[in-house]
Formats: C-alpha cells, sequence, structure tokens
C-alpha cells in the first residue's frame, strides 16, 4: 500500500469522522462528542490491519454504520458510539470487558448484543438460521437499539455488495429480503425497509431491478409536471387558510412497483400509482389533527375522493407509530392519485420510526406501542415449546400484517393483524380464554372461530372448562401467539398420550418376544416412516399403530436377515436396473452445478417449470433434487433458508419430454374468437392441446387452456400468436 494511498485513506476519514458529528439531528453535548471520539479511535486501532473485500480500510464500514444509525435513524450518541464498536470484539483483540471499561454498561450490552447476531453461522443448517433469528429477536428485549444498530450495518453490507462473489450475493439479499427489511418495517424504519427491499431486488433479480429503475429516471419529469399540476389546483385554497406547508411526490419503490406488476399481472406503465404526492405541514401539538383533517377537507374539494381508500392512522395510529391521513383522489387527467398527509413530526416519525418519538416523547408519555409489542415478542420468545423454524415463520406471520380494531363487549378496542379470526382474538384478551373457548359471538350473532374479523366488530368469547384445544384449530388461527399457543397445549396432550403409548408399547412387544430398548425403538421409528419415538409412542397411545401393525414388524424384522444377504449378494450396475425410458426421461433435460453433471430430478408443483425456464435446483430431505423456477414464490425463503442446498441448473437438451402448461386468455367477445384461438393452436404442430375452457360475460371473454409444449420457446411463440388476434387484450400463464 503506498504512502499517497495511505494518506488519501487518512484524509478521507476524518472527512468522514467530522460528516458523523454534522449530522446528527440530534443536539450532541460536549461529553457526548469526547464518547463518540473515544469510540472511534478505539475502532481506528482495532481495525487499523483489516481490509473489506473491496481493498478499502475495515474502519469505513462501521463509521458508515455509525452514520447511518446518526442521520437515516436519529439515534443517540450511546448508539453511535456502539454502532463504532459493533465489530470490534467479534473481529479484532479487544474483548468485552476492555469495552465495559472503557465506555460502560450500555455501550458493553449493545455491543454484547450485536456481537451474539453474528456468531452463529448462518449458511450451514436452517434450525441454526431460525434459533439465530430468535436470538437476534431476543437482543430486543435486551436493548431495542441493538437491532436498530444492526439493521444498519445489514443496510450498509447490501449497498457495499459488488465486490462479493454472485452466490454470496443472492444469499445475503434473499436473507435481507425474508428477514431484515420486514424487521425494519415492523420497527417503523420505513426508508430502510424501502432501501433493503431495493437492494434486495438488485441482486437477487438483476434485470427486473434495471429495466424498472431506468423507466422511473424516464418518467422522473413527466411526474414532476404531474405534481406541479396538481399543486397549482389546491394552493391558493391552502395559502388562504394561512398555512405553512410543502408539496412533494414520492416515487413507489422499485421493489413495490414489481410487487405490482407480479400481483395484478400488469407492465411497467399499466401500474397507475408509481408515485404518490405528500403534503408536509408546520403545527403545534394541539392542533395536528384539526390541521390534517382542514386539508383533508381543501383537497377533496378540489379532487372527488375514492371513498373505499381513506385511511385515518392519526386517530388510531399504527403499531409502528406511524401516523397520517391517506387519500386517493382522482387528480389531473383523470388519474387516481394517493396524498398522505402529514405534520413536519409525523413525518419525521415515518421516516426514522421510533427512535424520532425519543425527540417528542416526555417523561408522562411513555411509548406504549414499543412496550407493547416487545412484551408480546418477549411472551412468544419465551415459549420454548415452539421451534425455532416454527418461530421465524410465526414471526413473520406478523410482520406486515395490517391493523383492524375490534371492540369487547364492554367496549374496550383492541388492535389485531388483518385477517385475524375469533380465536385469534380469544388468544389476545388472554392465553386461558384462548385455551378454554367454546365459542363466539360477533355483533350478537354466533359464528364460527374461523370466522375473519373486520374493524368495528364487537366480540364475545365463551368459555367452558372442559373446551381445549385440537388439531383443527391450527386451520382457524392466523396470529403467532395463538398458533404458537395451540401447538405448545396440543404437544402437551401428546406427550401425555405418548407416555400411555410407551408403557403400552412396551407390553405389546413383550408378548411378541421382542425388548424395548434403544435399538427396537429405532427399527421401528424407521419401518412406520415417523421422525420421533415421541411421534411412535403417540400413535401407538392413539391406537394408530395397532397389534396387526405390530405383528407385520415383528415379521419384517425376521425377514431383514435373508434379504439382507441378498442385496449384498447381487452386483451393483447390473444391467436389469436400467431404465432406458427413465434415463431419457430424467437425465437428459437439465444439468447441475459449475461441472453440469446429469442428476436425477423433479419438477417442483408450486411453479411447475417447463424448459427454457430460468431455474435452480433444490436438494431435499426426502424426495432428492426438486427443481424450482428462478421467480417461484417460494424461492427466496428457499435461497435465505437453505442456500446451502441450492443448486445452479441449465436446460442442454429438450426435445424428448412434453410439458405441461396453462395459459389463461381475456379480451373482448367478438364472434368467431373462439375459433380463432384454437385454430392457432392447432396449426401449430410442436402443440398438444389437452383442454380448454372458455366463458363470456357481458362482453368480457375468459379462457383458460391447457397445452403440452416441448420447451418455452415454442410457448412464447404461441402466447404472441394468441395476442396478434383481434379482440385479445392480455395472454398470461398460469
Amino acid at each position: 500500500m503506498t504512502e499517497e494511498v495511505l494518506e488519501a485513506e487518512k484524509k478521507e476519514l476524518t472527512k468522514q469522522y467530522k460528516e458523523l458529528l454534522k449530522i446528527s439531528y440530534r443536539t450532541l453535548t460536549a461529553a457526548d462528542k469526547r464518547l463518540i471520539r473515544s469510540a472511534f479511535d478505539v475502532a481506528v486501532d482495532a481495525h487499523k490491519d483489516q481490509r473489506r473485500k473491496s481493498g478499502e480500510a475495515y474502519i469505513f464500514h462501521p463509521l458508515a454504520v455509525a452514520k447511518i444509525v446518526a442521520s437515516e435513524i436519529g439515534l443517540d450518541a450511546t448508539s453511535i458510539a456502539a454502532a463504532l464498536l459493533h465489530d470490534v470484539v467479534e473481529d479484532t483483540e479487544y474483548s468485552l470487558a476492555d469495552i465495559e471499561q472503557l465506555f460502560g454498561e450500555t455501550v458493553a450490552r449493545i455491543v454484547d448484543g450485536l456481537t451474539k447476531i453474528s456468531q452463529i453461522p448462518y449458511d450451514k443448517d436452517v434450525s441454526l438460521q431460525a434459533e439465530n433469528f430468535r436470538k437476534m429477536l431476543l437482543t430486543l428485549n435486551e436493548d431495542i437499539r441493538v437491532i436498530i444498530i444492526k439493521i444498519a450495518d445489514r443496510l450498509h453490507n447490501m449497498q457495499t455488495m459488488d465486490s462479493m462473489p454472485e452466490q454470496k450475493q443472492v444469499k445475503i439479499a434473499s436473507e435481507t429480503l425474508y428477514i431484515y427489511a420486514p424487521l425494519a418495517h415492523r420497527i417503523g424504519l420505513y426508508n430502510i425497509k424501502t432501501e433493503l427491499e431495493d437492494l434486495g431486488l438488485k441482486y437477487t433479480e438483476p434485470e427486473v431491478y434495471n429495466d424498472i429503475l431506468s423507466k422511473i429516471k424516464e418518467s422522473k419529469e413527466q411526474q414532476d409536471a404531474y405534481i406541479n399540476d396538481f399543486t397549482k389546483v389546491i394552493k391558493d385554497s391552502l395559502d388562504a387558510e394561512k398555512l405553512k406547508y410543502e408539496i412533494k411526490g414520492r416515487p413507489k419503490s422499485i421493489f413495490s412497483i414489481r410487487r405490482k406488476m407480479l400481483a395484478q399481472n400488469v407492465s411497467f406503465d399499466e401500474v397507475y400509482d408509481k408515485f404518490a404526492v405528500r403534503i408536509i405541514y408546520k403545527s403545534d401539538a394541539d392542533n395536528e389533527k384539526f390541521i390534517a383533517w382542514k386539508i383533508y377537507s381543501i383537497v377533496t374539494d378540489h379532487f372527488r375522493p375514492n371513498p373505499t381508500r381513506l385511511r385515518d392512522w392519526i386517530s388510531s395510529p399504527k403499531s409502528t407509530g406511524y401516523e397520517a391521513l391517506h387519500i386517493t383522489v382522482m387528480g389531473p387527467q383523470g388519474r387516481w392519485v394517493e396524498v398522505q398527509i402529514r405534520s413536519e413530526r409525523m413525518n419525521e416519525i415515518a421516516e426514522k420510526g421510533y427512535a424520532a418519538h425519543y425527540k417528542y416523547k416526555t417523561k408522562e408519555k411513555e411509548d406504549i406501542g414499543l412496550e407493547d409489542w416487545l412484551n408480546k415478542l418477549q411472551e412468544s420468545l419465551e415459549n420454548s415449546e415452539v421451534n425455532a423454524v416454527d418461530f421465524v415463520e410465526d414471526f413473520k406471520l406478523n410482520l406486515y400484517a395490517k391493523e383492524i380494531f375490534v371492540f369487547s363487549p364492554k367496549g374496550d378496542l383492541y388492535s389485531l393483524p388483518k385477517g385475524a379470526t375469533a380465536l385469534d382474538f380469544a388468544f389476545h384478551i388472554h392465553t386461558e380464554v384462548g385455551l378454554h373457548t367454546r365459542g363466539a359471538k360477533v355483533n350478537g350473532k354466533l359464528v364460527p372461530l374461523s370466522h375473519v374479523l373486520k374493524s368495528g366488530d364487537q366480540v364475545e368469547i365463551m368459555t367452558s372448562e372442559k373446551s381445549k384445544p385440537t388439531a383443527n384449530w391450527l386451520n382457524y388461527a392466523t396470529t403467532g401467539r395463538a398458533r404458537s399457543k395451540i401447538k405448545s397445549s396440543l404437544k402437551e396432550e401428546k406427550k401425555e398420550i405418548a407416555a400411555e403409548g410407551k408403557v403400552v408399547l412396551a407390553r405389546k412387544l413383550k408378548s411378541l418376544k421382542i425388548t424395548l430398548d434403544e435399538k427396537t425403538v429405532n427399527q421401528l421409528v424407521v419401518y412406520f416412516k415417523l421422525k420421533t419415538s415421541l411421534d411412535l409412542f403417540y400413535r401407538v397411545g392413539a391406537g394408530i399403530i395397532d397389534n396387526k401393525k405390530l405383528k407385520d414388524f415383528a415379521a419384517s424384522r425376521s425377514n431383514a436377515f435373508v434379504s439382507f444377504f441378498k442385496n449384498r449378494m447381487r452386483k451393483p450396475g447390473h444391467p436389469d436396473d436400467v431404465d432406458k425410458q427413465e434415463i431419457t426421461e430424467k437425465f437428459d433435460q437439465l444439468v447441475f452445478g459449475k461441472e453440469e453433471d446429469k442428476l436425477e430430478y423433479k419438477m417442483a408443483n408450486c411453479c411447475n417449470p417447463i424448459p427454457g425456464d430460468d431455474v435452480f435446483g433444490f436438494l431435499t430431505v426426502n424426495e432428492g433434487i426438486k427443481v424450482h423456477k428462478q421467480n417461484c414464490p417460494n424461492a427466496l425463503q428457499l435461497q435465505s433458508n437453505y442456500g446451502y442446498r441450492i443448486m445452479p441448473a441449465k436446460w442442454i437438451d429438450s426435445t424428448q419430454s412434453d410439458f405441461r402448461a396453462e395459459l389463461k386468455i381475456t379480451g373482448i367477445d367478438t364472434i368467431g374468437l373462439v375459433n380463432e384461438v384454437t385454430k392457432v393452436i392447432s396449426n401449430n404442430l410442436n402443440i398438444n392441446m389437452k383442454s380448454v375452457h372458455f366463458d363470456s360475460n357481458d362482453g368480457i371473454f375468459n379462457g383458460k387452456i391447457i397445452v403440452v409444449v416441448k420447451n418455452k420457446n415454442i410457448l412464447n411463440n404461441l402466447v404472441e400468436k394468441i395476442k396478434n388476434i383481434n379482440g385479445i387484450d392480455k395472454v398470461t400463464r398460469a
């Protein structure tokens, strides 16, 4: 490393450090600055010999994380110091005791929490990964700043991932979309959540990302002109009320545009709400709500509102602390526009999340929302009965959940995730109420436990000491809390039945002259295709495994010795073992890995790939290699959770097999349209039509066709030909 480079790095480091002190939106006292300076000096010393993959000095990473914590999130000096030191204990010779001695207990506790999160390897085992996630959330209860700094750390890693190998980029990006973006959303860090999602898309689907990004840049001028037109119409009315405000446009994120394109099956140009108009006004605390509704009134005087799209998060803030009025109005040029009305305080909380609450919080008014959420989270974390993988899934169930508000018979207001059922409400009130639920009434009428609640419902739960959860209850509950409590209860009951089953099994085996020992239990588990001895004892206790099945097991045991020798004597690779048809069908379609190995595989039912689709192989536990499309709904979770089981795959020869594909067609119903469509298909010799179904309703035509093709190119050509038929609006592959 030349002296000039080192000198340039030193200058850049000094510049960045000065920036750090400037960008913190909190007023830093002299003591704060001393704390940050000490942390900076220790971090520079600790990381002096380390470099990142890109080649730059490692110290620039903790400094960048500290800048995100200070400006993007707006945390205090303690957090800035902890962010500067977040990798020191894990990567250098400094110990936790050194940090505590130099910076005190709080900084040491946060650094310890961040070190714990990083210690378990993330790519070895899914249950370890889930356990790591549980540990990461446990640190929330020690200090919320741990998780906020971890999210800032992940953001900077995502921003600087270009020098990493592609496989690692996809792994980290998938994990970010699967865990970190939802966490940032849940804590209320909306700006960071958006950036994490966009960067996640950049590395998981680079072509899609770059395509949408270029189109957003192209339409920027058009968007600015539209916001000017919108502003002109309402400016005079707002000025007449002597309001201090600014109006700006916010483009929707690349990730959210992509999500809309997929959900609505439309192109970029067909996504109508690619940006929102935001009106941010100045106000004192007493008049905030009054002014918001005054602006609402002015906007709706000039533009017709969509009555189904009013969202009042000022009267009932989201559990993330988000406050705003959202309305969708018919703007200039007949386009629907989402208008968000917020005070400066609300805007800061929306962008910086819970951290911004500290700026406005007084001792009398605690941040109840956050405390509430942490308490609920703590409860599910302490429930050791739920295994870590289930815990991750249950936790994610509630991350993006929109909220509804329901009332108890006495009129108490409760917030639940959208889609929550009467049974979820029972567990929300109290675990004991949930476990003994007999029935539910909504608005005075008896309803099933699976009844989905709506905002404004009044819900009464009827209980009985004799009632207890059944396996069906898992179909009725949607919230993580209810599901974890039901699973715990069912597991307890299962243990009781299993204890009885173990005694019964020992007695029955004794009559068959077999001793119940560890070896026999393992043989029984394998024979009955079970996972654990608990499953075995439970099935005996419940009568599923009866005397006849146990006698069959005893008979198979005595035959095992004979068959063992038969197999030993049979030569491997015997010509009779080879099925030529199977080889053609299963081995000539795809190759896997860098060596392009030909391996046996199956097509995944969830996305039904056909030759030509971008695909990857996934090594399952029991079913060998399953092939999924790159944009399969499950791809993200598999790449994040089981990165070590993902195998690159590509098509080499797709002439031997036929593949089934389903096409959905919509258009304007005209005479002879059906005839035209079927003619196009039947004229193509490479396509076999399996089934056809057409519906016509009020002049609109809907069709579903199942065809069998050799590969994707043939299917794409067919789709293009059908699109060219006069009257056809859309052709999509299901």
